[in-house]
């Protein structure tokens, strides 16, 4: 037994040798020939195995033995890692040539969309003189010459306001001496009175500090909870009704939003969206643009141009490129093909969460302000109250005044940098400058509708940071969002921050559904 010991420690002995060996020899020589390990193997064991005795013949049948499991393990693990790797290969080049496929079936919807409708337009032409949505939707006088113009539609908007008196109505109507919370609860009892919609002081306020934050807000929330309609009573509450365009999954760029120069007919086709545009610039009051169901088309594909535009810190850049260059005839307000995006426009998306529509992405969110509705208004005794006239400039004034009146506390911003740096350390997410500057515009408005500064700021939290959130593995951030609930509690009070208190709950539940 001892001479297999013997063996034993002479043949690992050798094979790590010959391993170092063979390694060297593949380093100066990769085509050299293998050395006579095996031999070696052989005149060890030659030399040794009449002296194994019982127990040394015993360990060396159970050492090879328990060599060839091993080996033989291993091998079966590398084929079934081989064999995972191939099955997640194919589903992989499946899902990618699958997805291929789709992206061209949408291409090719999309030319034929393009293409059936650009002979829709050359038909009607031919017979009638004008392209479809043209100025017999809107009755708009057809005068000689319109078939030359390449904006009839637009042309007829300068018409309709080359007489001066056409907006003077909006400043004399108007009611100067109402504050931020009085348009606040006014609208509110004009919704419930006059058009059976119920909605709840905060919700309100949201909207009209969302006003005063950004020139995009995004309405949220299930089916039949009020989101359209909400736009279209402040729409008929100031006297202005809102322009509401639905968009369609097929969109992919702006083309499909702001219309497209037909080189056939040598003429703009022009759309709705384009004409309450263009109208904006000839109206003193609120423009609200409604883009119903805005994300059954990628937003960052058609609305593009807009996102970078409303960027710009200089409002008067504020241009989209509408074509080469401008003719005599051209609407007025198109100067050298590019159209100005006025500051009383507001651009109002009504947003679906579900399978059908794609997901918002962080760079709208950023840009925008969105109100979340999960439930219908409940219904209240509200007095009947009339429409009211509010021009740009008196809502542009009451924002400003907000700001000079009700600004940011230092106490309040001190706990929200504190809160700043657990949200940095724990979640590795940072809030930004534009958050910060949404948060300055956000707060002292809400606070003049009549909320609290608190309130005010614990919505920014949830809608600007919490949101984020969705996008984590909260599986694994459970400590994390508890931590951060005892956070708020710490630096606020038990009883305040209850919207950002229940998001986090909302998310520990999903966690846990995980």
């Amino acid at each position: 037994m001892q001479d297999y010991f013997a063996y034993l420690r002479e043949m690992i002995i050798a094979f790590f040798q010959n391993m170092g060996d063979w390694f060297k020899r593949r380093w100066y020589d990769p085509f050299a020939v293998w050395g006579d390990y095996f031999d070696r193997y052989h005149y060890l064991f030659n030399n040794h195995y009449e002296n194994f005795g019982f127990w040394g013949w015993f360990f060396y049948v159970f050492f090879w033995l328990l060599l060839i499991g091993l080996v033989g393990g291993l091998l079966f693990l590398l084929f079934l890692l081989i064999r995972k790797y191939v099955k997640f290969y194919k589903k992989e080049v499946d899902k990618e040539k699958l997805q291929k496929e789709v992206e061209q079936l949408q291409i090719e919807l999309y030319n034929s969309e393009m293409a059936n409708r650009r002979i829709l337009n050359l038909s009607l032409e031919s017979v009638s003189g004008k392209s479809v949505g043209e100025q017999e939707e809107k009755g708009e006088e057809k005068r000689p010459g319109d078939d030359k113009l390449r904006f009839p539609r637009l042309v007829g908007v300068d018409r309709k306001y080359a007489d001066p008196s056409a907006g003077l109505i909006l400043m004399e109507d108007a009611d100067k001496n109402a504050t931020l919370k009085d348009v606040c609860e006014r609208f509110r009892n004009f919704a419930a009175s006059q058009m059976h919609l119920y909605y709840t002081p905060e919700t309100i306020r949201i909207l009209f500090a969302s006003m005063a934050t950004s020139k995009l807000i995004i309405l949220e929330g299930i089916s039949g909870t009020g989101k359209t309609s909400m736009p279209y009573a402040l729409g008929r509450f100031f006297k202005n009704p809102a322009t509401i365009v639905s968009v369609q999954p097929s969109w992919h760029d702006r083309s499909e939003l702001v219309g497209y120069y037909n080189d056939f007919t040598k003429r703009f086709t022009e759309t709705e969206f384009l004409r309450a545009v263009y109208e904006s610039g000839y109206r003193g009051d609120p423009q609200l643009i409604v883009l119903d169901e805005m994300n059954l088309a990628r937003i960052e594909y058609y609305f593009a141009e807009f996102l970078s535009v409303m960027e710009m810190p200089n409002p008067t850049q504020w241009n989209i490129d509408l074509i080469a260059s401008s003719l005599p005839s051209d609407p007025a307000h198109i100067v050298d093909g590019k159209l100005h995006i006025e500051q009383n426009i507001w651009f109002i998306g009504t947003a679906n969460n579900d399978d059908s529509t794609f997901t918002i992405t962080d760079k709208v969110y950023d840009r925008a302000m969105s109100l979340f509705f999960d439930n219908k208004g409940i219904a209240f005794e509200a007095e009947h109250t009339s429409p009211m006239v509010v021009t740009y400039d008196f809502l542009k004034n009451l924002f400003a005044q907000s700001a000079a009146d009700y600004p940011i506390s230092s106490k309040t911003l001190e706990k929200f940098a504190e809160l700043d740096d657990f949200v940095i350390t724990n979640f590795k997410l940072a809030f930004g400058n534009r958050i910060l500057k949404q948060m300055n515009a956000f707060v002292p408005a809400y606070v003049a509708c009549g909320g609290t500064e608190l309130e005010a700021v614990d919505y920014i939290f949830k809608s600007k940071i919490l949101k984020k959130f969705e996008v984590l593995n909260v599986a694994f951030l459970r400590d994390e969002l508890l931590a951060l609930d005892k956070e708020l509690t710490k630096l606020f009070g038990k009883n305040e921050f209850k919207v950002s208190k229940k998001k986090i709950q909302d998310l520990l539940k999903a966690a846990g559904a995980q």
